[in-house]
């Protein structure tokens, strides 16, 4: 799967006033990515606000991606969630084409045991035509996939072929590289662990920030693949306050304020997000001019 190494990113939705998909903004947005030197693009992962979305909605969204993107880089499909049998149903009726694989977040809310988070992915790799990124986010989901759940999944199915951590948590980190099989892949789930995560193993970053600062992640995965990590540094931490602020009042509410000051779609999201305050929008437009 050498089309996940590097820079991913994660693409926001952009939506107009009335609340509906903005897909000129949505083309002007994926170009934009493509433009600058991203690897790969996530198609409705957490960031593109997928939980509020309808089944319409997404299917016409990864069609007009799939267009837009027109095979010049490689695609994945956000298809993920705590109900198994739904999730199963979703994949059965998805249409591969044009995309690589399918980034799927572990359960949310219900709190599964590992057997249980086990379980739910057994069905996915079983039902899916495609590859499987696993995604643990504890933050989000209120559970933690452990080292050994990932490393059993990956030994198991030939199609579950990496994970996105973001756990935070380099304990853990450590313990898969050590464990996995050599051909799968750790991906940082985490813009500000992306070097030190790669430092030890991981082949790249699904990010965040990098839908604003498209070239400056590319180009920090780039370096850290080649293992100029002094270069790297330099870029890592001229990002960490902007991102910072892209997460401190909800994501993608952060993200997609600088995308409006740079042009981009507007900061329009769905309830129960709200956009950002107007002091961090003032945070915001200065950290912009000093990365300027």
């Amino acid at each position: 799967m050498n089309e996940l190494h590097g820079a991913g990113v994660a693409l926001v939705t952009p939506f107009n006033a009335d609340g509906t998909v903005d897909f000129d903004s949505l083309a002007q947005l994926i170009d934009y990515q493509i433009d600058s030197g991203m690897n790969y693009l996530v198609s409705l992962g957490t960031t593109g606000e997928v939980a509020t979305l309808t089944k319409d909605e997404r299917k016409r969204i990864w069609d007009f991606t799939v267009k837009q993107v027109n095979a010049r880089v490689p695609l994945v499909a956000g298809i993920g969630g705590n109900n198994t049998a739904e999730i199963v149903e979703q994949i059965k009726n998805f249409d591969p084409t044009g995309f690589c694989a399918i980034l799927s977040v572990s359960p949310y809310y219900n709190k599964p045991v590992q057997e249980g988070i086990y379980q739910h992915y057994k069905a996915i790799a079983e039902a899916s035509p495609l590859p499987i990124i696993l995604y643990n986010v504890p933050g989000r989901t209120g559970s933690n996939m452990t080292p050994a759940t990932t490393i059993r999944l990956a030994k198991d199915f030939k199609n579950i072929v990496a994970t996105k951590e973001a756990s935070g948590n380099f304990a853990q980190f450590n313990e898969i590289l050590r464990d996995k099989p050599t051909d799968f892949l750790l991906i940082s789930g985490d813009d500000p662990a992306t070097l030190p995560m790669m430092a030890l193993g991981a082949v790249g970053i699904i990010s965040v920030v990098g839908n604003a600062y498209p070239a400056q992640v590319s180009k920090l995965a780039a370096l850290c693949t080649a293992g100029s990590f002094t270069e790297a540094r330099t870029i890592h931490n001229a990002l960490l306050e902007i991102t910072d602020l892209c997460f401190v009042e909800g994501n993608p509410c952060g993200v997609k304020y600088i995308l409006q000051e740079k042009g981009i779609g507007q900061d329009y999201v769905r309830l129960p997000l709200i956009p950002v305050s107007a002091n961090i929008q003032t945070a915001i437009k200065a950290e912009m001019q000093k990365l300027k």
